[in-house]
């Protein structure tokens, strides 16, 4: 069976897949901080998933198949994703970076859109990451599966995905201080560096000192403004998510158990999600029963 949100969510060694995650996020983001900054704020996260969706044939939105620009926008206003004036300002954007292009339709009264080769590599690469970390926690071989066939898989995996997480609250919603990072601009970037630090949890500690955090280093590394930084990281301090261990913003820097616990969570709920998707498309990852399943 696939993993649960709750068997990850109570595993402690669930941590290291956490945290390999949050840097294998962050190398891609590096290598292509244009595209992966799709990714770096929730909202834009679930327009990608929902236009890829629609790409590949996503069948619960009552309309005709193809990606075009209208169905979108109702898609994307029906679940409560994005306003109109947004999701249409994104699809431009995706045209504009060249993330999407225009593609002959049955219609010829409608504009049909498609994923560029890059966007789609870039979407199989999100995938194959987390197939692999998957595949360390019970030594399955969805990563080899999808990369033996990538436009097969992807098309076949990334609807269930994107429907169930548009569909999860505990994906969408996972606590106060997520949501504040991860609908800001940039915001999910940070918040995946500032977990890549934790250097261990344990459950009962009320905060987790990480060390000294550079907030030009941030800066540099994400493209955001000083004046925005200071303000998510001020807002989290408040909320008691995040602080320093002298004041001033001085000694080293802590992240509250509830905070890492939010992310955690939503780990958890992400990754039961992706691996009951690979499961339906490719059958059981572990396939001798009964076996215990490893954890790193």
């Amino acid at each position: 069976m696939a993993f649960t949100a709750e068997n990850l969510a109570a595993d402690d060694r669930f941590l290291a897949a956490i945290l390999h995650c949050a840097t294998q996020l962050l190398a891609i983001y590096r290598e292509s901080p244009r595209i992966a900054s799709i990714f770096a704020a929730q909202q834009r996260w679930l327009m990608a998933h929902a236009g890829f969706a629609l790409h590949y044939g996503h069948p619960d939105d009552g309309q005709s198949g193809g990606l075009y620009s209208g169905r979108f926008v109702d898609f994307a206003v029906k679940n409560d994703i994005a306003s109109r004036k947004t999701a249409a300002a994104f699809m431009q954007e995706m045209l504009a970076y060249r993330f999407l292009r225009v593609v002959p339709g049955p219609d010829k009264r409608t504009r049909y859109l498609e994923p560029t080769e890059i966007a789609e590599q870039h979407f199989t690469r999100w995938l194959v990451t987390h197939m692999m970390i998957l595949d360390s926690l019970d030594g399955g071989e969805r990563a080899d599966q999808i990369t033996a066939a990538p436009s097969a898989t992807m098309a076949a995996i990334q609807p269930r995905i994107a429907r169930a997480i548009i569909g999860s609250e505990s994906v969408r919603n996972p606590g106060p201080t997520f949501n504040l990072f991860n609908w800001a601009n940039s915001g999910g970037l940070v918040m995946d560096y500032l977990i890549s630090r934790l250097p261990q949890f344990p459950r009962a500690a009320e905060r987790v000192v990480i060390g000294p955090l550079s907030l030009r280093e941030l800066r540099e590394q994400f493209m955001i403004s000083n004046t925005h930084l200071k303000r998510l990281l001020t807002q989290a301090a408040t909320m008691e998510s995040v602080g320093w261990t002298e004041p001033s913003r001085k000694g080293d820097f802590w992240l509250s158990r509830r905070f890492i616990l939010e992310y955690w969570n939503y780990q958890a709920a992400k990754f039961a999600i992706v691996d009951a998707a690979a499961e339906a498309v490719l059958g059981p990852a572990v396939r001798e029963e009964p076996q215990a399943r490893r954890a790193i």
